[in-house]
């Protein structure tokens, strides 16, 4: 809150500024994320066909048809792509950060700590590629790729070029510092951003940003985006990849500081869009996330975030209690996009004299989230991440974390199913249910299958459905094929031309594969 009043504080001053950058700046103004034009999401291939489908004449489709088969919704956390809660094993400032003696076990009580189904990373640009030519992991790096591919987990990660909370180093290696300008950052003359933003005011590697527009740095960054995405690109054991933006954390900002490196608005938003499209261009496989900060530091970002969007990435922020202009790209976005809401649990234990009318603030941070209708959510107590203080939280508050794991992100399941008989074929239509609180992040192919695991029809729903709360019918012609019974139904979800198993969300039994065997089990009650 103490930035957001800063930020209103010096509105007229970046007004001002703005009115003599001219015409030719990409930047989006504010809008309402509803119904905005987007355009049509990501490309639906072997689209099924989804209705309607009337019975009686003269508008009939299809034969008289009749429901064979129900699911209903689980009462269990159903892990899939492309949700989740996320461990931070390191955030803001390295292995720092991780109060323990012992940082490996850390790390691996971290890993292992059992509602976190994604891990999460971000080291410095430093830590990666200290030298140039090629990344060299560090050692904790390593062991968290490790543990996550032995307990089954896939990890998120961000690169930090200005790391504000890194005392002993700079985020951006010596290569690079020792070639590019620095520009002094100024600091704010108010007392109250002052107080507010002094452990960034004091630590000299937060007092300077690099001229990103220099051409040593733009070269030795595509490099590095290159060697990521070599590494990490498409990588089975890689979940999303952060977008390099801006500043501090690289989330579009380097407040309190009251400028920015650049010499005008239209080089900054300019070098910036460039360094996206170099990302957009590397990273074709593993989707990018983008924070939504407003942008205090006139950079781009809005450009940025509509990019983003646009090209059917996405989207994260950094805090649940924030600017209501975050809130609203974060719960109007496309169904098709994905959104991380971090927001960190306090360092101490829970304290329950703190509760507001009985609720916690780690109770209505959980509520807020599911408010939002995050895919993915943060479990990290901030600058005190050890497996020990997430459990202290768990066991003073398990409706509210079993909740938020149960219902975050998409939990889809086939709802309807109904058989019909056509011109001697068996067709189905199947009516899938989301029972989560977003929409799919991407595009949910379903196939139908004999015993033997033949493939006998295979499409796909539209761009980010079935939406929460709705119902999306689909038809399944099955031509040679003379009884529904027995055969299976399994699900993927497609993004970025990579596709990722799903597990239904129902209640009734599904196969080791994670597909449900179609059989009669409606019995109605007269």
């Amino acid at each position: 809150m103490q930035r957001r009043d800063f930020l209103r504080r010096t509105f007229a001053v970046a007004v001002a500024a703005e009115l003599g950058m001219g015409k030719t700046q990409a930047k989006v103004p504010s809008h309402n994320w509803g119904n905005y034009d987007f355009g049509p999401g990501p490309q639906v291939t072997d689209r099924l066909n989804q209705g309607p489908f009337p019975q009686y004449p003269p508008d009939a489709v299809i034969p008289t048809d009749d429901v064979v088969m129900t699911t209903t919704s689980s009462e269990d956390a159903v892990p899939n792509y492309g949700k989740g809660l996320v461990t931070y094993i390191t955030a803001d400032s390295g292995t720092e950060e991780i109060k323990s003696d012992n940082i490996s076990q850390a790390i691996e009580d971290l890993v292992r700590f059992p509602l976190g189904q994604q891990l999460y990373i971000r080291p410095t640009w430093r830590e990666v590629q200290p030298r140039p030519g090629r990344l060299e992991l560090p050692d904790y790096v390593k062991l968290v790729f490790e543990l996550a591919k032995r307990n089954n987990k896939r990890v998120g990660l961000r690169i930090q070029m200005s790391a504000p909370d890194y005392k002993h180093e700079a985020a951006l290696p010596d290569f690079v510092l020792e070639k590019v300008p620095k520009v002094d950052l100024v600091a704010p003359s108010d007392q109250e951003s002052i107080a507010a933003g002094k452990r960034f005011l004091e630590n000299p590697h937060s007092r300077y940003q690099p001229r990103f527009d220099h051409p040593f740095f733009q070269q030795a960054f595509k490099e590095l985006v290159g060697e990521l995405a070599a590494e990490f690109d498409g990588n089975s054991l890689i979940e999303f990849i952060d977008t390099f933006m801006y500043g501090f954390w690289g989330e579009g900002h380097t407040w309190p500081f009251a400028n920015n490196p650049f010499p005008d608005y239209l080089t900054a938003e300019r070098t910036w869009m460039n360094m996206l499209e170099v990302q957009f261009e590397h990273f074709k496989k593993t989707p990018l996330l983008t924070n939504t900060q407003p942008d205090f530091s006139q950079v781009g970002n809005s450009e940025l975030l509509d990019r983003t969007v646009r090209s059917n990435n996405w989207i994260r922020s950094d805090t649940i209690f924030i600017e209501n202009e975050q809130i609203e790209a974060l719960s109007n976005r496309p169904p098709w996009i994905a959104a991380l809401l971090e927001q960190g649990l306090p360092g101490k234990p829970p304290d329950p004299s703190v509760a507001q009318e009985g609720i916690s603030p780690a109770e209505n941070m959980i509520d807020h989230v599911i408010d939002i209708g995050a895919n993915y959510w943060s479990l990290w107590n901030f600058h005190q991440i050890s497996a020990k203080n997430l459990m202290g939280y768990y066991q003073a508050y398990p409706a509210a974390f079993d909740q938020i794991n149960r219902r975050i992100g998409y939990r889809v399941r086939p709802s309807f199913i109904w058989s019909y008989k056509d011109d001697g074929y068996q067709g189905l239509i199947v009516g899938f249910a989301n029972d989560g609180i977003a929409g799919v992040p991407g595009v949910l192919r379903v196939t139908v299958e004999s015993q033997d695991g033949k493939v006998l029809k295979s499409g796909c729903l539209d761009a980010g459905y079935p939406l929460p709360g709705k119902i999306r019918q689909a038809q399944f012609v099955l031509s040679n094929v003379t009884d529904w019974k027995g055969l299976k139904l399994r699900a993927e979800i497609e993004v970025k031309g990579m596709r990722y198993p799903v597990r239904w969300a129902c209640h009734q039994k599904l196969n080791y594969d994670s597909s449900l065997t179609l059989r009669p089990n409606l019995r109605q009650q007269v």
